[in-house]
């Protein structure tokens, strides 16, 4: 940085905050550094005793924190982020939709292990709002080596590092299982609380059935709802290993793919995923009707992007997984 006669710094970068002190009324920065001086700043700080001020010199070896914050944004933005502008060196992305927030993990934790390099977002691959702010990035320092923003951008290579996926609409169909409701003994209370989940994301069910827990009752509607072009299939209850539990079987005779059946994750351990094709099938346990979050409220708005969910993705569950 340099000193400079004030009077002569329009258009030079301030190093360092300037503060007006006015008794009674106001401690606070009047200019912050980053600030690019105008022809209008001039007289207000001489008003402030800054005859002279330190700018910053120019170096084609260093950039300026908004600039290297341009590159961070550039990196990240990816699919229904929008950026506010650049303030102090700091930009923020905020969610453009109702969606899943996804953020490459590995490479934002290989930039932010370079030094003097900062890019924070919220948890990944969970739901956001629009208007929701999913991520703030900076540079440290006032001005940062360019090698540095280099090695940044080769780590993130040419695919934005964060995106917000929409959820589309489902074709659902609901299997409720259980003799007791089955004969009408008790009243079905399970639906109502899927019904309200599935509000959430904008989505409703379109058709329903009631097993009476017999894993050939269960199979033959999950087979119609597949035939019929149901595109999501929930089953709720018989999902315990008691004997006559037979749920998890019927899911296992339809499905041409397993993921899991019990995940680490409580309330929710006995939860199954499994696919026919595209098509996700759920086997949901008690403790999703009468807990207020389990393992359904972390899976169900992934599915809803249309994501589809592997093995390893529920068995890492484990860390965090006690909700």
């Amino acid at each position: 940085m340099k000193e400079i006669k004030t009077e002569n710094a329009v258009g030079q970068i301030l190093c360092h905050d300037i503060t007006q002190i006015i008794r009674g009324e106001v401690k606070d920065a009047k200019f912050r550094k980053g600030h690019v001086i105008t022809e209008e700043d001039i007289p207000i700080l001489l008003s402030l005793g800054k005859e002279n001020i330190f700018v910053w010199e120019n170096d084609e070896t260093k950039l300026h924190e908004n600039d290297a914050a341009e590159i961070l944004k550039k990196i990240t933005q990816g699919e229904n982020l929008i950026s506010t502008e650049v303030k102090e060196g700091k930009i923020e992305l905020k969610s453009e939709i109702d969606g899943v927030f996804y953020v490459d993990e590995e490479r934002i934790n290989e930039i932010n292990n370079i030094d003097e390099i900062c890019v924070a977002t919220i948890k990944n691959k969970i739901p956001v709002k629009k208007n929701k702010s999913v991520a703030a990035m900076r540079v440290i320092p006032l001005v940062i080596d360019k090698s540095k923003m280099e090695l940044v951008e080769n780590l993130a290579g040419y695919k934005p590092l964060m995106k917000v996926t929409p959820y589309k609409k489902f074709k659902i169909g609901l299997i409720v299982t259980g003799s007791e409701i089955f004969h009408q003994r008790i009243e079905d209370t399970f639906t109502p609380v899927i019904e309200s989940k599935l509000k959430t994301f904008g989505q409703e069910i379109i058709e329903k059935r009631i097993s009476d827990d017999s894993k050939e009752m269960t199979m033959k509607f999950i087979d119609e709802y597949l035939k019929s072009g149901i595109e999501m299939i929930i089953c709720t209850g018989g999902m315990s290993v008691d004997p006559d539990d037979r749920t998890p079987a019927a899911i296992r005779s339809c499905a041409n793919q397993i993921v899991s059946y019990g995940v680490p994750v409580l309330p929710g351990a006995m939860f199954m995923l499994a696919y026919n094709k595209n098509v996700p099938i759920m086997g949901l346990p008690g403790c999703v009707m009468y807990c207020s979050k389990t393992i359904f409220d972390i899976i169900l708005p992934r599915i809803l992007t249309g994501e589809i969910i592997e093995r390893r993705e529920l068995k890492n569950l484990g860390v965090g997984g006690l909700l």
